[in-house]
């Protein structure tokens, strides 16, 4: 099978390509700087030269909070990037796969998220993100919206890292517990994209399973690492930042993740190797 990857250098990507090499997939790995995704002519262009079995759209604007200053810088990766791809996809009938959000929910549910629910975002980021998600439904009849969440990778800075580097720098450190949602390593997500490719088209929930508050996370964090740490709850009104989030984005995942809390251990322990 012959697999076209966007933002192949990311956190996600670089996860995913050897996964799928794994299993005897030819990975034609592409980034912003092999191919513009903005660029309609240049996109068409590339997806008709290769014509892959399946795409796989991990590029993205994921800044949330810089989202809220640069709306268009956002649309025009998340919104327009994912048209061009969309439009040719569905002209050549390849099976397009769009890494989505849970902050397309605006948090108000108390019970999982499911993938039929009626996404309502709350910030600029997840606006883009849902308007991605509704370019693949347009021009696309094979596709596969893959939304996740809270994710954190070897290959980015992520919420791990932030918390041990605070770890190390601080006597106390405060981290929010009034939001709740899924932790996902890349890796469960790139496993997961893996057992989609099998299943019907059409959107899916992939993220970890079970759920925590970001100051639960924490705690697990440095529980698993043997860290003492001061850890202190407070609330998002104590971090104003630009971007709203959804209080509770917890998403059913269907069973294709093992729980937040092994893929953190895993995690860990190969971040020591």
């Amino acid at each position: 099978m012959k697999i076209l990857v966007t933002g192949a250098n990311g956190m996600l990507g670089q996860d995913l390509c050897p996964i799928l090499e794994d299993v005897g997939a030819f990975v034609i790995e592409t980034d912003v700087d092999t191919l513009d995704i903005t660029d309609e002519n240049a996109v068409t262009g590339a997806i008709s030269d290769v014509h892959p079995d399946v795409v796989i759209h991990c590029a993205a604007y994921t800044n949330v909070d810089k989202a809220e200053e640069e709306p268009a810088q956002a649309e025009l990766i998340n919104v327009k990037g994912t048209e061009n791809l969309a439009k040719i996809c569905g002209k050549l009938e390849i099976p397009l796969v769009y890494i989505s959000t849970d902050y397309v929910f605006d948090g108000s549910k108390k019970e999982p998220y499911k993938p039929d629910d009626l996404p309502n975002p709350i910030n600029v980021y997840g606006k883009t993100k849902l308007a991605g998600e509704d370019a693949v439904k347009k021009y696309c009849n094979k596709y596969y919206i893959v939304r996740t969440s809270w994710l954190y990778g070897h290959y980015g800075r992520n919420f791990v890292e932030t918390m041990l580097e605070l770890a190390g720098q601080q006597k106390e450190v405060k981290v929010v517990d009034d939001q709740t949602g899924c932790p996902t390593w890349t890796v469960e997500l790139a496993n997961g994209i893996l057992k989609l490719l099998s299943k019907p088209y059409g959107t899916y929930h992939v993220c970890g399973s079970g759920s925590t508050s970001w100051h639960g996370f924490a705690q697990e964090i440095f529980n698993q690492t043997g860290l003492s740490v001061n850890l202190k709850p407070c609330k998002t009104e104590d971090f104003p930042r630009p971007a709203m989030r959804p209080q509770y984005s917890v998403m059913d995942n269907e069973s294709l993740c093992r729980s937040w809390q092994a893929a953190l251990h895993d995690y860990i322990e190969l971040r020591d190797v």
